[in-house]
């Protein structure tokens, strides 16, 4: 295997071999019957238990199965993440082009930006009931405002010379940024888009949990109110690895989409 070739495989080689060492030394601890292992039973004994019910989760007609539940948190983060991904976008075009906006806008953005989503779950519950759209609104109001304001940063980053020759060739105020400023500044919202994966990926699972039926944090809270710790190590090893997926495939989407920025 040449040099270049090591260098590119050498994360996951090693990766790879630590994450069995942990799982072998977690399986001799479970087969020794260690006291720890009855909080944290072995992946061998999870997924028996979750092999044995069909990977369906839950107790009648509140069961659902394992993809449902999959399927259910991606359309709601994702739903909330690209909800979130437009308006911030349009929200850094109306500042941009507005001084009269940017005075309107500005103090509801800095002044609600730091209030966790979290915060927002009752008064969400309140307006739209225990459904997907709460779900939808907490992981929006957990991206919205540092993707707004990371989006203000990177207007602010483009080179003022680029709008002059835009100018200069005839283009409107709106022309110049939606071909000029936008294709500048959207690998960099890309970015920040994918940073804050994991506030959005927290920010669903923690609304699942107060009382919908599908979805990975769901699995969580049944396995809480079931005091079944195996339940909740398995919940705990889809979320962590559907998450790891997730965010490997919006880094291949940023590196092979927005391949433009410098």
């Amino acid at each position: 295997m040449s040099t270049a070739a090591w260098d590119k495989a050498a994360p996951w080689v090693v990766g790879g071999i630590s994450v069995a060492c942990v799982i072998a030394a977690w399986e001799i601890a479970g087969v020794a019957e260690l006291p720890v292992t009855t909080v944290l039973p072995p992946p061998s004994q999870f997924m028996a238990m979750v092999i044995e019910s069909d990977f369906r989760i839950g107790l009648g007609s509140q069961s659902a199965t394992l993809w449902e539940s999959l399927t259910a948190t991606f359309v709601r983060v994702f739903g909330g993440m690209l909800l979130a991904f437009v308006a911030a976008i349009i929200t850094g075009a109306a500042i941009s082009l507005s001084r009269f906006t940017t005075w309107c806008i500005s103090p509801f953005l800095y002044l609600l930006a730091p209030i966790a989503p979290i915060a927002w779950i009752p008064t969400a519950i309140v307006v739209f009931g225990i459904n997907n759209a709460t779900a939808i609104f907490i992981v929006f109001m957990g991206v919205y405002f540092i993707l707004t304001i990371g989006t203000l940063a990177e207007i602010r980053r483009v080179p003022a010379e680029y709008g002059t020759v835009a100018g200069n060739l005839g283009a409107s105020r709106w022309q110049q940024w939606l071909f000029v400023v936008m294709p500048a500044i959207l690998p960099g919202v890309f970015t920040l888009l994918r940073t804050n994966f994991i506030a959005a990926w927290m920010a669903v699972l923690v609304a699942e949990m107060v009382g919908l039926r599908d979805g990975l944090g769901a699995i969580i809270m049944m396995g809480r109110n079931l005091f079944n710790n195996e339940l909740i190590m398995f919940g705990m090893l889809v979320i962590g690895v559907s998450g790891f997926i997730v965010d490997r495939s919006l880094a291949l989407i940023g590196n092979r989409v927005l391949w433009w920025r410098v």
